[in-house]
């Protein structure tokens, strides 16, 4: 089966052909267009900025892909692509185009849950994964545990109470001035730093639930900040201890709360996924506490973690596909 997938949830304008079998995946293209340069300015994604960018972008990076990938739509089986959760406008951009390809293609679509993309991920680097497996889906709008039974088999069971971790990854950003995104910004501050120069909070780390708060973790950094005037005269070496300090703050209590969710469910297997996956510190450190813990551990190469048409594309082969007319997008679409 060879699948095209399409992203445009939030600021990425992504395609890719994915040809599987269901034992074996191979990606045949995968094209991104990012926009961060141009939300840079603005500290943020601009709604509409995207959705314009998105138009302007859709079908030269689908031309690209299907010439990178070698295939001619006649080859493609069934398009995937995302219709929520995310930014509506954006979302539309993209469930518009895979309509009208699917109707002059002549080829089935699904839609495509964007968190359940970024779990399925996964299988883009082992699809002999091991059953009951909990995977961690961490990114700027979400942070959510998921316990699989097995492929299709799929329960939430803890997500973030207030903000997600890559959001607080980006107010902290903000706090000290460091530009955008958040998250490499200060993961690459991170490593001139200390992790033990400040105990920042780790909000719920010992709740006997699995979920998660990082609200209090982004107010003590706050505090924090204020108490030091000018960042005494905008220190670089106090930035590096504050980021490495928060960082860890953040990677304990993801990593806690995932294995103790596989320890209580009793799973075979640990699954880590989305754009806060990317962060190395917690891709090494959940790795470390899996196997110690004796589980299985998978996560996805770097540049599978944030958004990107390979992990739709992924996940549109596990979804049933739908007659064009009846796909509808949903901006806060749950998993």
């Amino acid at each position: 089966m060879i699948i095209l997938g399409l992203e445009s949830s939030c600021d990425e304008t992504a395609a890719a052909v994915l040809k599987t079998d269901g034992r074996s995946f191979t990606l045949l293209a995968n094209i991104v267009s990012s926009q961060i340069a141009i939300h840079k300015k603005y500290g943020g994604v601009v709604p509409e900025v995207a959705a314009r960018n998105h138009i302007k972008n859709i079908i030269p990076v689908i031309d690209e892909c299907l010439a990178a990938a070698k295939i001619k739509p006649q080859k493609i089986d069934r398009l995937a692509v995302t219709v929520g959760p995310g930014l509506i406008t954006s979302l539309m951009v993209g469930a518009e185009t895979a309509k009208n390809l699917a109707y002059a293609w002549h080829k089935p679509i699904c839609g495509i849950n964007h968190m359940r993309a970024h779990l399925y991920a996964n299988w883009l680097e082992n699809p002999k994964l091991k059953f009951p497996a909990v995977c961690l889906i961490v990114s700027g709008g979400h942070t959510e545990l998921i316990l699989l039974k097995n492929q299709k088999s799929l329960k939430k069971i803890g997500q973030t109470v207030d903000d997600a971790a890559g959001e607080a990854f980006d107010k902290v950003a903000q706090l000290l001035n460091l530009g955008y995104p958040g998250g490499p910004v200060v993961s690459k501050w991170a490593l001139n730093g200390n992790p033990k120069a400040f105990n920042f909070a780790r909000p719920m780390l010992h709740s006997k639930d699995y979920n998660f708060s990082f609200s209090g973790l982004k107010t003590s950094v706050l505090y924090t900040v204020k108490k030091l005037p000018s960042l005494k005269a905008n220190s670089a070496k106090l930035k590096a201890d504050i980021c490495a300090s928060f960082q860890q703050a953040v990677v304990d209590v993801l990593v806690h709360k995932t294995i103790k969710a596989a320890l209580d469910f009793n799973a075979q297997t640990v699954m880590l996924s989305g754009g806060v996956a990317a962060n190395q510190l917690l891709r090494d450190t959940c790795k470390l506490k899996a196997e110690s813990s004796r589980l299985n551990f998978n996560m996805p190469q770097i540049k599978n973690c944030t958004d990107n048409g390979a992990m739709i594309a992924a996940a549109g082969y596990f979804a049933q596909p739908i007659p064009w007319q009846k796909l509808r997008v949903d901006p806060n679409l749950s998993i």
